[in-house]
């Protein structure tokens, strides 16, 4: 549900959680998670409390923006996965769409209108399976159970949670190992605690005790994670 107090647009969903959460997600977008009875003018007193953070972050998050790489798809032009940067080839020759080989990713030159498309499905195919195993580790020290482990477009979150399933962005694919970790750890820790109080905080501490290093450089390279 899209809504406006003054001159704030938000995205408000509802649930059955006891407090109200605002994020200002890595797009500038601004979305606020509340409990289903709480009115309106109640969620947009709290807006007005936190707005001059809210107005912060969405000012932090444009200048980062601006750093943001804009890839070619172009022989050299350099790549993401799990952290390094890798080559691109383009090559009438390859049998796969799109495929990482001897440290170069070659696109089929068939595939050249739809790269972006099949370098969607190569972070997509690959991380269901490192992240599902990540997932797997950490669980069993949380001491959670999610039911599934999905990847797919999150358009601007990190990773979210459903009834059963855990789902991750695609993009952070890009990102290096420790930071899709942190990734992980923080999303099962949202199984013990909805909210970002510091009872999750020290949750997710338990896990990864250099958790604000990696959340500070996601903040700050975020941007970058994309194709």
């Amino acid at each position: 549900m899209i809504c406006t107090h003054n001159d704030l647009t938000y995205t408000l969903i509802r649930s059955g959680r006891k407090t109200i959460s605002i994020y200002v997600e890595p797009d500038g977008n601004v979305l606020i998670r509340a409990p289903k009875k709480i009115s309106e003018k109640q969620i947009n007193a709290f807006v007005d409390l936190k707005r001059y953070w809210i107005y912060k972050s969405i000012a932090e998050f444009e200048e980062l923006n601006k750093t943001k790489v804009n890839r070619q798809i172009i022989n050299g032009e350099g790549y993401l996965f799990m952290g390094k940067s890798y080559r691109l080839k383009i090559n009438g020759n390859n049998k796969d769409p799109l495929s990482l080989d001897h440290g170069y990713f070659i696109l089929n030159e068939d595939k050249m209108d739809k790269a972006r498309q099949c370098f969607i499905d190569f972070y997509r195919e690959h991380g269901k399976d490192y992240i599902s195993q990540r997932v797997k580790y950490f669980k069993k020290r949380l001491g959670v159970e999610p039911d599934d482990v999905r990847v797919m477009d999150l358009k601007t979150r990190w990773a979210s949670r459903g009834k059963k399933n855990l789902n991750f962005n695609w993009k952070v694919m890009l990102a290096p190992m420790s930071i899709i970790d942190y990734v992980v750890v923080h999303e099962l820790a949202h199984y013990l605690k909805e909210d970002h109080s510091p009872a999750f905080w020290e949750i997710v501490e338990s896990i990864m005790l250099d958790y604000q290093e990696k959340k500070e450089w996601l903040r700050l390279n975020g941007a970058n994670l994309d194709i």
